[in-house]
């Protein structure tokens, strides 16, 4: 065969020859995340907490504030100070004032405070809600011009301030109402104009009104007075 011939084939070969099929692809699968296994860490349990329950002071003192402004004519006791502080300590189950402990001649704030005396709950400390104040001397009880009444007002401690001012409520006027004293600072009001003590003794017979804070005797503790037998 001649060379051109032979080349014309090789040619036509190359040309016509299938072409060659690679190996198909397979496309590459993501990678699947793996799930983190779920924390074994230990969970502390809540426990509910049970609110404490208020001293008896300080329902002593809610039950005194819950008077503020109304009259004490329709409840069960004398309509003064005395029936509202015995109103009081009733709400604990405590009764101030039994049978038989007036002595002849004596009012009863008096009973009452001979009763602190009595148990211990007599103070001068800072008080707390719930206790006793007493007061002496806040009106002429036996009308003879002179200050020889002793205990003659008492009221029940409702707050006291950073101060020093106390919030008490007592039977003034025509119903349960606030007062205040502050026992480091002898004025009616501060130079702020902020009242310190209230006037409890009416100017009368050529004497100045007084003030809480001059008539203050002493405080009576609620925690020993309810607790004393």
């Amino acid at each position: 065969m001649t060379r051109r011939p032979l080349l014309l084939a090789c040619l036509l070969g190359v040309f016509l020859a299938p072409p060659v099929l690679g190996a198909p692809r397979v496309a590459a699968k993501p990678a699947v995340a793996q799930a983190k296994a779920p924390s074994k860490a230990k969970r502390t349990p809540v426990r509910a907490t049970k609110a404490k329950p208020p001293s008896r002071g300080k329902r002593v003192a809610a039950r005194a504030s819950g008077l503020v402004g109304r009259s004490l004519a329709n409840q069960a006791v004398t309509d003064d100070c005395s029936g509202l502080v015995r109103l009081a300590y009733q709400a604990v189950g405590v009764e101030l004032l039994t049978q038989g402990s007036l002595r002849p001649g004596e009012n009863a704030a008096s009973a009452m405070y001979r009763r602190a005396q009595r148990t211990g709950a007599l103070h001068r400390k800072t008080p707390r809600p719930g206790d006793i104040v007493f007061f002496h001397e806040t009106y002429d009880r036996n009308r003879d011009g002179l200050r020889n009444d002793g205990v003659t007002h008492v009221g029940v401690i409702e707050s006291v301030a950073k101060d020093g001012t106390v919030v008490f409520v007592h039977r003034g006027g025509q119903s349960v109402a606030r007062a205040r004293m502050n026992l480091r600072q002898s004025q009616h009001k501060s130079a702020k104009g902020h009242l310190l003590n209230d006037y409890l003794r009416r100017a009368e017979q050529g004497e100045r009104a007084r003030l809480t804070g001059e008539l203050f005797v002493g405080y009576g503790s609620a925690q020993r007075l309810t607790s004393a037998r």
